[in-house]
């Protein structure tokens, strides 16, 4: 990618499709990251580990400890015999105001030639629990828009889904664009798809201010959306479970790789 970062702006669409139909589409920006180049991504707006309009603080992601984010994936990495020698980028909703909720983030690895090789997706639950999600090419291939990754579900994220079953994800780029698209099946089939998808703009002072004038509560529009679609999917008496216990180990990895 050859770049600092970029401001994603889009959309997130999250359909659900039993027992009842519940789908929306919110307005939505995020950022991409080169984990290389932290100290680039600065600006009036923007700043890691600094009080900013517009930040990130290290200690959200990765070991939570606010020690290196790309060492730690690639020592992550290597521990599961993957070679990455490439770009590692992060892509995430940044803290505005320094209020932040991410209900996943995804760590994209590339090997020297640029290809992607590996996607870490974390998880973030509103029980303060993170599960993370290690997604990989069959038999280290690319990963391509073309690509599905399958992986079996662990973490309990929402009251109206059962812990059971398996996510099916997809990522897709091009010049302009960003897509990533997650449906989760369950043992009688599809049962929710999401996708957040938007155009790439280049990092920048003024991408970075343009998205927060645009979106100014971003973040804390998050986590009143997810208790309004809660509070919908219990009015039309979605079947409602009980937290379990979060899993043993806080990685997983892919169960079975499609292309």
């Amino acid at each position: 990618m050859n770049a600092t970062g970029y401001v994603i702006r889009g959309q997130v669409m999250h359909a659900r499709l039993r027992p009842a139909a519940n789908r929306f589409v919110y307005p939505v920006f995020c950022i991409r990251i080169n984990l290389a180049r932290l100290a680039e991504l600065d600006n009036a707006w923007f700043g890691v580990d600094r009080t900013r309009i517009v930040s990130i603080r290290t200690r959200d992601y990765g070991p939570r400890d606010g020690s290196n984010l790309q060492r730690w994936m690639r020592q992550l990495l290597a521990a599961q015999h993957i070679t990455c020698d490439g770009e590692i980028w992060l892509q995430t909703f940044p803290r505005v105001l320094g209020f932040a909720f991410n209900p996943v983030s995804f760590w994209y690895c590339h090997d020297a030639g640029g290809n992607l090789i590996a996607v870490l997706a974390e998880v973030n639950n509103t029980f303060g629990e993170t599960h993370r999600y290690l997604l990989q090419g069959q038999s280290g291939a690319a990963i391509d828009g073309n690509t599905q990754l399958i992986i079996k579900k662990l973490m309990h994220v929402s009251p109206f889904c059962e812990v059971q079953g398996h996510y099916q994800f997809r990522f897709r780029d091009t010049e302009q664009t960003s897509f990533v698209g997650i449906d989760y099946y369950d043992e009688s089939g599809l049962l929710i798809k999401t996708a957040i998808g938007g155009y790439r703009q280049a990092w920048s002072l003024a991408a970075v201010r343009y998205a927060v004038m645009m979106q100014p509560f971003l973040t804390f529009g998050v986590v009143c959306r997810i208790h309004w679609q809660a509070a919908k999917l219990w009015w039309k008496k979605v079947p409602f479970f009980r937290k379990p216990a979060p899993p043993e180990q806080g990685l997983s990895f892919q169960q079975e790789r499609t292309l």
